[in-house]
């Protein structure tokens, strides 16, 4: 399977390391390609130590909306 190529990255969810890794899963299990990127310097020092710094879910511009829906059904 070929992975999809788009254009850029844009962001669907800031929060701690820990929900970010959960929208990632649920957005993974929508069939939604995603990664996890944080502002800060904690994922060198260590990925679960919570330091308050905020971590962004991103996903490909082409999949922005349907992103925000799986997002807002899951605060729902």
């Amino acid at each position: 399977m070929e992975p999809k190529m788009y254009g850029s990255l844009v962001e669907v969810f800031r929060g701690s390391l820990w929900e970010a890794e959960i929208v990632k899963g649920l957005l993974n299990s929508a069939g939604v390609s995603s990664m996890i990127k944080d502002e800060g310097l904690s994922m060198v020092t260590s990925p679960y130590l919570d330091m308050g710094g905020q971590v962004l879910v991103m996903v490909n511009k082409e999949e922005e909306v349907y992103a925000r829906k799986v997002v807002a059904e899951k605060k729902a």
